[in-house]
């Protein structure tokens, strides 16, 4: 029986549940507002990225017209893809994202690679770069022995785990306030760099010309686009906790589109700010921009304003991942487990019967961050890992096209076209640029499939 249900997922399509989401707003663990759903768009994707990667991108370039027409052409392609998400979200609302979406649209066997992916590999790695890079920036704000210093990661993973296992309304209460504040820091930023005298319109001048010592065009724009989808990643996360959000119809809509507008105007401005107050000629390594740029605007004190500003945007970060992943877990074990709820997977299955979060899953998360962190592997993991997540999110937009009841948005078919299409074009500039650690990725993430069999023969 099981196989044969398993064969006939593979060529299943998308239910339309959208008529369920009316009703499914009284569910009691719907506590997410508006709000705290728009805050996991613009908390995941507003992190470390943003202060490291415009340096690099400009210095690239060569010119700020060049550095706009990228953000720009990311924000047009992020945003085809958030109003797919929306979709997707609506039609499927319930916690588990783009597992949820491709096992609809592409059978449990996809699906299942994608959360091996999520849940083991790639969401730990991501962790644990955030959580040893912000270490320097604590220390900028609190000297801490170095003895001490290595124990930050660990004790900020721990930390934000706790909050997730005891409970989603603290969690997100907390997730929620951390990403909103990023907004108004980082608005009050760029108001201090435009107005203080402190930008000047002839670091920006001549606006389309490409400075001395920047890379070949090709070159330039490629690694460019690459780092701008750094930057914007994770937008889609706020799919994950479809589940815990009230009235998923509205408030899902507003917090993709308009969690990637605000990400969008952020990122513009911010950049245009770096280049107008430091010259791109000053341009060395990433973090000495950074320096460069707190000095010019608070003089010795802006390294410790700059480092706030990092600490706040990573926690909020870190907090969405930790709230967001565990749910992919919840959703994979339970197609797993089946309606039996056994297997190796059922422990993951279940929600803790007090605090109605997904406890396990969320120490499985913790924990495997903690191992990466120990291990320092999360470099590798994180090249390793980038072009297979290009792919699933291609595929999981392609779900899109293999629905029961058709799209009926005046976007469709046009934003899943641009946003595959975009998706393929940066897929191929990743094969391009490194295609070992792209092949190795994508060997990592179909040792899944033998993983799957082993796991389901012991449960027969």
């Amino acid at each position: 029986m099981r196989a044969g249900s398993e064969s006939s997922a593979q060529t299943a399509v998308m239910p339309e549940v959208a008529a369920s989401a009316a009703t499914s707003d009284a569910s009691p663990k719907r506590r997410m507002g508006v709000w705290a759903a728009t805050a996991v768009v613009t908390g995941e994707a507003i992190s470390l990225g943003i202060f490291l990667t415009p340096a690099g991108m400009a210095k690239s370039l060569g010119s700020p017209a060049l550095l706009i027409a990228v953000w720009c052409g990311m924000a047009l392609i992020t945003l085809a893809g958030a109003l797919c998400f929306t979709e997707l979200a609506v039609r499927n609302p319930e916690d588990g994202g783009e597992y949820v979406y491709l096992r609809r649209g592409f059978g449990r066997h996809v699906a299942f690679l994608y959360g091996w992916m999520a849940a083991v590999v790639m969401y730990p790695g991501v962790a644990a770069a955030l959580s040893v890079g912000i270490v320097p920036y604590i220390q900028a704000l609190i000297p801490l022995p170095a003895k001490l210093a290595v124990f930050v990661p660990a004790l900020v993973l721990v930390v934000l785990g706790a909050l997730n296992y005891f409970g989603t309304q603290l969690s997100s209460g907390v997730m929620a306030t951390l990403n909103w504040l990023k907004v108004p820091v980082l608005a009050a930023l760029i108001g201090w760099a435009f107005f203080s005298g402190h930008a000047m319109m002839a670091n920006v001048l001549p606006f389309a010309n490409r400075r001395a010592g920047s890379d070949p065009l090709v070159d330039g724009i490629a690694g460019a686009t690459i780092s701008a989808f750094f930057c914007f990643g994770g937008w889609w996360e706020a799919g994950k906790i479809a589940g815990e959000v009230k009235n998923p119809a509205r408030n899902l809509a507003v917090a993709f589109s308009g969690g990637v507008l605000i990400v969008t105007a952020i990122y513009l401005l911010l950049s245009l700010a770096f280049v107008a107050v430091v010259p791109m000629e000053q341009i060395g390594s990433n973090t000495a921009f950074v320096a460069l740029f707190g000095k010019a605007l608070f003089g010795a004190a802006g390294g410790r304003v700059l480092a706030l500003c990092v600490v706040l945007c990573v926690l909020g970060g870190l907090m969405v991942l930790t709230m967001a992943v565990p749910r992919v877990t919840l959703a994979l074990a339970q197609s797993e487990a089946g309606n039996a709820g056994r297997g190796a997977m059922a422990a993951f299955a279940r929600q803790h019967p007090i605090f109605g979060t997904p406890a396990n899953g969320v120490l499985l998360q913790t924990g495997m961050a903690l191992v990466v962190v120990s291990l320092g592997a999360f470099d590798k993991i994180l090249a390793y890992i980038i072009f297979p997540s290009v792919v699933f999110l291609a595929l999981t937009v392609g779900t899109l096209f293999r629905t029961i009841s058709p799209v009926k948005r005046w976007w469709y078919p046009l934003a899943p076209i641009v946003f595959i299409l975009g998706s393929g074009v940066l897929a191929l500039m990743l094969l391009m640029h490194n295609p070992l650690a792209a092949l190795l990725g994508a060997a990592i993430v179909l040792c899944g499939l033998p993983v799957r069999f082993l796991v389901r023969r012991r449960e027969a």
